[in-house]
């Protein structure tokens, strides 16, 4: 495990920005110690420049013809840094004329160079055999008809001293900044994580048994703000989850119980006397049929959860919508034909209008739908089967001449367990719509009962078409 995957986010934070501090300090550090020794050198070459204008007026010939500087003239300071001055003159074919007595037999410089003090001062640094680094510059002067190259040099070790000492005076401030920087960094991560502290502990008390409860948004336009919506969200959909098992749960038992508790008294009576042969049949045959209902109910319900959850794989091949209504409709046309009631296909059934997603729920959709509208139609009734495009999406209408919904039914009707008003007559688990309503929405699309229609009911389901989800 890496150092910064031990650290807490406050200390990985004051880390950054203590790292990303120093480093701007240093390179601060480094320009600002550039331009000083840049300026100061400038500084002493423009010096040594006047001094050797001055050192012109103070040379003399002798009368051996021996080259010599006044001694009773002190030359002005220019600079601070000024302590001494190292000085050697000569002719133009190298030889030497005069020397400082400082540079005791020491060249400064060596032989001339080529065009030497003519068009530049030819400002260089010199390094004496006594380890002494001299900043020199060259001038050539006229003097009683001979051309002199005075050479003239100041020592860099004031220079450099005086650096050294501003590098550790720069050191000094930097550890302190730094010093402080991180004390003020912790302190302010400190300060701009405990929003977030706050918070976990809010989200850590949060249970299966208040999940009413939200965190604090003090500040929505903030980052912080905008976690605790996101995270506020996510507790309200929970919870809606939460309710949504428990009504779920509660009703499945409910109808779970019914038929148990039928199957429980059939056995009961049966066995509580003796009876002939042909009524342990009858009480037989209830008991399947109980067991059949039970059936039908759980298996149901398990479509319901594999509709809800997406658990099963999904089709990436288009499912053309014509051919399969064909298919449902032929196979359930055996229960229109015990009731005379005639299906008729309307529309786009030579079209190509085709969806993306599992064929098998879709399948089933339909069948839920068509089996709904036979259950209530009257007997030699119609019902209609219409298939139609409408922009980007494919309608599919079922329509009969059953006893039709009320305004209030036509949400419900797809709601668990909902049987309304028939219940009696038309039996049935109350889950068949409910399925239609997770598959088609699941699809992309909707479901839902026009509410326009004022004999029978006819089922409205929108399917985007040539579209993958």
């Amino acid at each position: 495990m890496s150092l910064g995957a031990r650290w807490n986010i406050r200390t990985r934070l004051t880390a950054w920005y203590v790292s990303v501090l120093a480093i701007l300090l240093l390179i601060f550090a480094v320009i600002v110690f550039t331009f000083q020794y840049v300026t100061l050198t400038r500084q002493i070459v423009h010096d040594e420049m006047q001094d050797a204008v001055t050192v012109e007026g103070l040379l003399y010939f002798d009368n051996s013809d021996q080259l010599h500087l006044r001694q009773d003239y002190y030359s002005r300071p220019q600079s601070h840094l000024i302590v001494d001055r190292w000085m050697e003159v000569l002719d133009l074919n190298g030889v030497v004329l005069y020397r400082s007595d400082n540079l005791d037999d020491q060249s400064l410089g060596g032989p001339l160079t080529p065009g030497e003090g003519d068009s530049s001062s030819n400002e260089r640094i010199v390094r004496l055999r006594d380890g002494s680094h001299i900043l020199a510059i060259s001038h050539i002067h006229g003097m009683n008809g001979r051309d002199l190259v005075i050479r003239l040099g100041y020592s860099l070790k004031p220079l450099r001293d005086r650096m050294w000492q501003f590098v550790w005076l720069l050191g000094i401030a930097l550890l302190v900044t730094i010093l402080l920087a991180s004390i003020t960094g912790q302190w302010i991560a400190n300060k701009a994580m405990r929003p977030i502290g706050l918070m976990a502990a809010r989200a850590e008390g949060i249970t299966a048994n208040n999940l009413h409860d939200r965190l604090a948004v003090t500040n929505p336009r903030d980052e912080l703000g905008a976690l605790a919506a996101v995270f506020n969200h996510l507790l309200e959909r929970l919870e809606q989850s939460f309710l949504q098992l428990q009504h779920f749960t509660g009703d499945a038992a409910h109808e779970l119980r019914t038929p148990l508790a039928s199957l429980r008294t059939i056995g009961e009576v049966a066995l509580s006397e003796p009876r002939s042969p042909e009524q342990y049949r009858d009480a037989i045959s209830s008991i399947l049929e109980e067991t059949q209902r039970l059936y039908h109910t759980i298996d149901s319900l398990l479509l319901l959860a594999r509709a809800e959850t997406g658990t099963s794989e999904p089709n990436s091949d288009a499912i053309a919508l014509a051919p399969l209504i064909d298919e449902v409709t032929n196979m359930l046309s055996v229960l229109a034909e015990e009731k005379s009631i005639q299906l008729l296909l309307q529309g786009e059934m030579q079209g190509s209008l085709a969806v993306y997603g599992e064929r098998a729920l879709l399948r089933i959709a339909l069948i839920n739908v068509l089996h709904n509208a036979i259950k209530f139609s009257p007997p030699g009734g119609i019902i209609r089967i219409t298939l139609a495009k409408d922009n980007t999406e494919a309608l599919i209408t079922i329509a009969d001449q059953g006893p039709g919904l009320r305004e209030d039914e036509l949400d419900s009707v797809f709601k668990r367990f909902y049987r309304g008003c028939e219940n009696s007559s038309n039996p049935g688990n109350g889950l068949g719509l409910s399925i239609v309503k997770l598959i088609v929405e699941r699809l992309g699309g909707s479901a839902r009962f026009d509410s326009a229609v004022e004999n029978g009911a006819s089922a409205v389901l929108r399917l985007p078409y040539n579209r993958r989800n």
